[in-house]
């Protein structure tokens, strides 16, 4: 006997059918294990892969329990593949959609409000993250509540505020166009006069230099209070001579 039992399945050589998996392939599933940062799922190549919470969907999750359940058949994509480790990552979020990298500032989507925060909203655009308007955004007038303007299930049209590509972050607005470029006016604008404002070291030497401004009238009253004029000595020797003679 060479220690393996019988009808056991063959043994894999580790990392080989691994290694036949590609980046964004699309398989299906089954849920094996959750813990409280994902979910590892058996994709029939003898190694199960794993898929971080924040890869469960577009939204944040609180518990990976509240998306996903042990032996529930899912579809998920390889996001990436260690074959040194025999590593696979998957994801639930369809790798299909747009990238952060491909929108632009001030373009116009439209989107699917998801979920609501007592901040603002949050927009499914078909980008790899979801997009968030801040109630501030929503429009003109002031806003409590942003469920007075937009529910779960809404579509809407948005334009992209900002993005920041590190965070992955994207901000929309609801405001209209010309508003926007308003406030980028207002915004350059304060920038041109930040531009003119002295600086802290021109600031430093104007005070200086009135310093020693004032210094040196200071000493010239001083010196011209110590300094009798000429006419005045004379004036002073002459008396002093006079007085002398009637004495004599």
């Amino acid at each position: 006997m060479d220690g393996k039992q019988a009808g056991s399945p063959p043994m894999r050589k580790p990392g080989t059918l691994v290694e036949d998996l590609a980046m964004g392939q699309q398989v299906d599933g089954t849920i094996k294990r959750i813990t409280d940062f994902g979910a590892f799922v058996d994709v029939g190549v003898g190694r199960d892969g794993m898929i971080h919470i924040s890869e469960l969907q577009l939204g944040s999750v609180e518990k990976v329990s509240d998306v996903v359940q042990e032996g529930q058949k899912v579809t998920v994509w390889v996001k990436e593949v260690d074959s040194k480790k025999n590593r696979i990552s998957l994801t639930m979020v369809n790798p299909d959609r747009k990238r952060i990298s491909d929108l632009v500032v001030g373009s116009t989507v439209e989107g699917t409000v998801t979920r609501m925060a007592p901040y603002g909203a949050f927009v499914d655009i078909g980008s790899e993250r979801e997009a968030m308007i801040h109630v501030k955004e929503m429009g003109d007038e002031y806003i409590k509540n942003p469920s007075d303007v937009v529910k779960p299930g809404d579509k809407i049209n948005a334009r992209i505020l900002t993005l920041d590509k590190r965070r992955r972050r994207i901000d929309l607005t609801m405001k209209e166009e010309e508003e926007i470029e308003d406030v980028a006016e207002m915004m350059a604008e304060a920038e041109e006069e930040a531009e003119e404002l002295p600086t802290l070291m021109e600031l430093r030497l104007k005070e200086a230099m009135e310093r020693q401004e004032k210094k040196e009238r200071k000493g010239k009253k001083r010196k011209e209070r110590t300094v009798a004029p000429s006419d005045v000595v004379d004036d002073i020797i002459s008396r002093t001579l006079e007085s002398h003679r009637n004495e004599s």
